[in-house]
């Protein structure tokens, strides 16, 4: 297991997260997506390779500025709503383990947030979890190990129909069976649109400015590989660093931006939704209700298809074919972003207001 550089991984400083992942920067992994659409629609699973990172284009670049500073106090908001969650429920002996590789700015933030706030410095992990592969089980027994009597609390950025919810559920499941370990499967997200988890900091589908970017808001860090070429069974998963995109990478302004907002915070507007939230915990994927009607409404093989939520039709959009794309209200300033990419590409954008989401991406069938 390669546990003596992980530490050097990414661009972020140790004291805000420890990737747990193995290094395949010098592996060629990456394909276009149209041909890596082919490989996943034929049966490969997505964890295997890689969609091409790079640095965005100028007018997108300044689109993710304008977004952040619009948005930077709304996002410090919701941190500080979730950060209160998790001090109060699990206390200074917790462990935030972020799912690489949305989760980890998130909990980055949480984290200091709870510092600012309690002046207690909570450890922080950043580890892989993939659709149907499971969690890293080794990097969870290093944590475990590392940090005796410790509660973790799992962190991603938003959710969108809940697949990697329901993942985290089976993950800690099985790992109770294997190792006797009863873990707690509760996903805190900064935003629940899909209402998948109980422990969120609102869930109104707003854009949360990191969504915009892939690695260059994320440390530098690829999304996570399970392709049993490179990764063994006592290997933690893998994962790329892109050290050649240092010159772009926004990640820790993105952190100081963000973090910067805390003290303008009223802590009683916090404590307000804080409680509200503790009363409205029904976590019943009722997003997954809408995504089977439009499933059947366009007649797509499956769900894997359709993206809903902000952050997901983002994804769509900047890895994956995607056919078209679905919004609530074409003039949402969450979608701007969106409809400049949709516009680059090519794709249509069909209004569709009788949805909760703010947009869906759905992903083109290309064999």
């Amino acid at each position: 297991m390669n546990v003596n550089s992980f530490e050097k991984f990414g661009s972020y400083g140790q004291e805000d997260v420890i990737f747990l992942l193995k290094d395949l920067s010098k592996v060629s992994l990456e394909g276009s997506a149209e041909d890596r659409e082919k490989d996943i629609q034929s049966g490969q699973h997505y964890s295997e390779t890689l969609p091409l990172e790079y640095n965005p284009p100028e007018n997108y670049l300044q689109l993710f500025w304008e977004t952040l500073h619009e948005y930077k106090e709304k996002v410090a908001f919701c941190v500080a709503v979730v950060a209160e969650q998790i001090y109060r429920n699990k206390g200074d002996k917790t462990v935030l383990v972020s799912l690489a590789r949305a989760g980890t700015p998130i909990a980055i933030l949480v984290k200091r947030y709870i510092e600012k706030k309690y002046n207690v410095s909570l450890p922080h992990y950043s580890i892989s979890i993939i659709r149907d592969r499971g969690i890293d089980e080794n990097a969870i027994v290093h944590i475990l190990q590392k940090h005796r009597g410790y509660c973790l609390q799992f962190m991603d950025g938003w959710t969108g129909k809940g697949a990697i919810s329901r993942e985290l559920s089976k993950a800690c499941t099985i790992f109770s069976q294997k190792y006797g370990v009863v873990l707690d499967d509760t996903l805190a997200v900064l935003a629940d649109p899909g209402y998948c988890t109980n422990l969120y900091g609102t869930r109104e589908d707003f854009l949360i400015p990191s969504a915009c970017l892939n690695s260059t808001v994320s440390g530098l860090i690829s999304r996570t590989v399970l392709n049993h070429l490179y990764i063994s069974p006592l290997d933690f998963h893998g994962a790329k660093f892109y050290r050649e995109l240092l010159p772009f990478d926004v990640s820790n302004q993105y952190i100081d931006i963000i973090a910067s907002q805390f003290p303008n915070l009223i802590e009683q507007e916090i404590e307000e939704v804080r409680v509200k939230n503790q009363y409205n915990q029904m976590a019943d994927f009722r997003g997954m209700e809408e995504v089977l009607r439009i499933q059947a409404e366009f007649n797509i093989d499956s769900t894997n298809y359709v993206k809903p939520g902000v952050g997901e039709t983002t994804r769509v959009l900047l890895r994956r074919v995607p056919w078209k794309i679905l919004m609530k209200d074409t003039e949402s300033p969450y979608v701007h972003h969106i409809k400049m990419l949709a516009e680059e590409r090519g794709v249509e954008v069909i209004s569709y207001p009788n949805m909760s989401y703010t947009c869906c991406g759905l992903i083109k069938k290309v064999v």
